[in-house]
């Protein structure tokens, strides 16, 4: 638990991270669609194969928005640089993911990435921290593209009194809409199968997490193998609405919001549930094997083309 007499949360918000760059290449892209599943269950796919192969002489493949997460990819570890903060790596979880994207990302290139504290929360026996990493291409200057990790610390909260228990969000509270799936009929439902090797693909893209790999790890984490990463179910996900809602056109998606509920077995059948919502797609995951629901969010879109 962290103390108030070692612990300023004030400062903890005002703190200044170094920054980093990610740098990637066509190869890089092409990996992490396949470690989503791209292309798995059909080689052919029309609405894939782009992501991975350059169709009818394109002069690029094209890149899955929710790469962009990848440019976060150490972001949790940053945590451990802020003041006075105590908590045990063992007990992190990453609770949620938002993603906006300013401009299609391209096929290769170097990220600045300027990291800060978006948010921090007691709440008694855990602090909830928010992190936010906008990334600029590093030539231009220009910004692609923001995320937002949330990140429960486990055991680490009640630094601030029970009466008034310490709460700070330094971006607009609308910003992140919440999210009530409804008990309609979803409008469009995708189904995948994991591999049993696709937490082993996934994490070549750079969470290399023995959590995901090492069984003796896993177990001693109360699992009976090592499990997927979240970040490669909600990349599950978004494919799903992709190809379901946006014919195949990545570039239509602005924004990404997903709430990671409960761990996934690579092998395991992933199955979203999607629903309209004005220019936003709802959308549920869940474990066909084990009628669990595993994610849920939403992603934003541009603008809807008529689906009906």
């Amino acid at each position: 638990m962290a103390g108030s007499s070692i612990f300023d949360p004030e400062l903890a918000i005002s703190h200044k991270f170094p920054e980093t760059t990610f740098t990637y290449n066509e190869r890089d892209v092409a990996l992490y669609a396949l470690g989503i599943g791209a292309c798995v269950g059909d080689a052919l796919d029309e609405k894939e194969l782009k992501y991975v192969y350059h169709m009818d002489g394109q002069p690029s493949i094209q890149v899955l928005p929710s790469f962009a997460a990848l440019f976060t990819l150490g972001a949790a570890g940053s945590i451990q640089q802020l003041p006075g903060l105590q908590f045990d790596p063992r007990l992190l979880l990453h609770g949620q993911q938002y993603i906006e994207i300013y401009k299609p990302l391209p096929t290769s290139g170097c990220m600045q990435n300027k990291v800060a504290v978006s948010g921090l929360h007691d709440k008694g026996k855990a602090t909830v921290v928010e992190m936010d990493t906008v990334s600029y291409d590093k030539e231009s200057g220009e910004p692609l593209c923001m995320n937002r990790m949330t990140i429960y610390l486990r055991g680490a909260g009640g630094f601030s009194k029970p009466s008034a228990p310490y709460s700070c969000s330094k971006y607009p509270a609308n910003q992140i809409s919440p999210v009530k799936i409804p008990k309609s009929q979803p409008f469009a439902v995708y189904e995948d199968c994991t591999q049993e090797s696709q937490a082993l693909l996934y994490r070549l893209s750079g969470d290399y997490n023995p959590l995901h790999s090492d069984p003796k790890i896993a177990e001693i984490a109360g699992f009976s193998r090592p499990i997927l990463h979240g970040l490669c179910t909600l990349g599950f996900a978004v494919r799903a609405i992709i190809k379901c809602i946006c014919n195949g056109e990545p570039t239509k998606v602005k924004s990404i919001m997903g709430r990671f509920l409960l761990h996934v077995y690579p092998g395991e059948t992933l199955i979203t549930e999607m629903w309209l919502d004005g220019t936003r797609v709802l959308y549920q995951t869940k474990v066909k094997e084990r009628n669990r629901t595993v994610l849920s969010g939403y992603v934003g879109l541009h603008h809807l083309t008529s689906l009906m």
